[in-house]
């Protein structure tokens, strides 16, 4: 009973609080609709705010959409959506989550345990109490709010590269505690008073997760594996760089068995990536601010078809 009262107690986003109450009402929802839960929604969107910005439509969503059977993903990291998902608990025994107050620690249940044991394996190759978890996604996926492209599906996690404290962190400093940048003011190298080998334990860790499709880091990062990796560098090729991540790795895990309507990414090259293809991005055009046209934002109709049924379901 004392545990009960204490886990009650404890703050946490609508998206965990609800979890464990939707995992519960799968079975009757199944026994009494006969079918999917995506066919019972609630009144449709009406035309007029279809053709809002998806955003707004999907980040004003508090819970997860309800499904009879199992969680299911409907189209690409970055143009899809999420049915049935739950969140990373608040705290576990080597993780804190941050930015609560934004909702988006809800995924797919594959990329839960994927972070969960990733947690566990980071405490031991590091030294580390454990890891800082970011953004997942939102309670139903869907485009968001902030500056993220994916995170769509549920199965993007965002991981900072700073360690997480011995202590429980307070909602403030959940809320305003910053990441550490990794690299140097130049751009063109890691900065050695942050990135240690524990850093370089941590990601080699993480893409040696058999269910981790890439990871995104900045630049200098992946210049400074490729530099001081030794012994097996089969790993590497999992690790993309990319504008931004500099203070975290952003983590994919590939699409789950079953899940038919998830969009494959094209795997990456086999090679470790350790060569010309990584020197772009330390030239003029790769850090030419982009000057093309601002894409519109993505609206419900660019989405799967079903994603509409996950938006407006229970």
């Amino acid at each position: 009973m004392r545990f009960t009262l204490v886990w009650l107690a404890r703050p946490s986003p609508p998206c965990h609080r609800d979890s464990m109450r939707l995992v519960l009402a799968l079975l009757a929802i199944s026994i009494a609709l006969g079918g999917s839960a995506l066919a019972q929604s609630t009144p449709p969107i009406s035309t007029r705010e279809a053709q809002r910005p998806a955003k707004d439509l999907f980040s004003r969503a508090t819970r997860p959409a309800s499904t009879a059977s199992r969680p299911e993903i409907f189209g690409s990291y970055a143009r899809g959506c999420i049915s049935g998902a739950v969140a990373l608990p608040t705290d576990g025994p080597n993780w804190q989550a941050m930015r609560l107050s934004r909702n988006r620690n809800c995924g797919h249940p594959a990329l839960i345990t994927v972070v969960t044991r990733l947690s566990r394996e980071a405490a031991k190759a590091t030294g580390w109490p454990g890891i800082l978890v970011g953004d997942f996604g939102q309670p139903r996926g869907g485009p968001s709010n902030s500056d993220h492209a994916s995170h769509q599906i549920g199965l993007d996690a965002d991981i900072w590269l700073t360690p997480m404290p011995a202590r429980t962190l307070s909602t403030s400093e959940r809320e305003h505690l910053s990441a550490v940048n990794m690299v140097a003011s130049d751009w063109n190298d890691v900065d050695p008073a942050a990135w240690t080998a524990a850093q370089r334990a941590f990601i080699r860790v993480a893409a040696q997760q058999p269910e981790v499709e890439r990871i995104l880091v900045n630049p200098a990062i992946k210049k400074a594996l490729c530099r001081d990796t030794t012994g097996d560098r089969g790993w590497l090729h999992k690790v993309r760089p990319y504008w931004g991540h500099n203070t975290h790795m952003h983590l994919r895990i590939a699409c789950p068995p079953g899940n038919t309507h998830c969009r494959a990414q094209a795997p990456t090259p086999r090679s470790d990536g350790c060569d010309a293809t990584l020197d772009w991005w330390f030239t003029a055009e790769a850090r030419a601010p982009y000057k093309g046209p601002k894409k519109p934002p993505l609206k419900l109709s660019d989405l799967p078809p079903q994603c509409r049924a996950v938006l407006t379901a229970p």
